[in-house]
């Protein structure tokens, strides 16, 4: 599965589970981690659970292995390694405390709008 493609699997899968202020940042050129990170949030640990159980179960539908994947316990800040895009799921407070988008603030940014339409 090509990047853009896997990219679009889970903002999609995301946005099924009601996701909050998907993001995605192209890391290609600043990092060697990964070429793309989605960042979201839910609203509760419920949420948070759901939406990156569903990013897990529609990458295993597609054949994509994951790497890995922490946080689930908790639900306050999963993280999703789908080798070249990495998902971020936050809980909205912890969201709001680390701030990824201002960390990798030279990365450029783009709304989940572009890939719902």
């Amino acid at each position: 599965m090509k990047n853009k493609d896997l990219l679009d699997l889970t903002v999609r899968a995301a946005d099924e589970k009601n996701a909050r202020d998907i993001i995605t940042l192209e890391m290609d050129q600043l990092s060697s981690i990964a070429d793309y990170f989605v960042i979201c949030h839910g609203n509760s640990e419920t949420q948070v659970e759901a939406i990156a159980n569903e990013i897990k179960h529609k990458a295993a539908e597609a054949g994509v292995e994951i790497n890995r994947m922490e946080g689930l316990k908790e639900s306050r800040w999963v993280l999703i390694d789908l080798g070249d895009v990495i998902v971020h799921v936050f809980h909205k407070e912890d969201r709001d405390y680390y701030q990824l988008e201002k960390l990798w603030g030279d990365a450029p940014l783009s709304s989940s709008e572009e890939v719902l339409r």
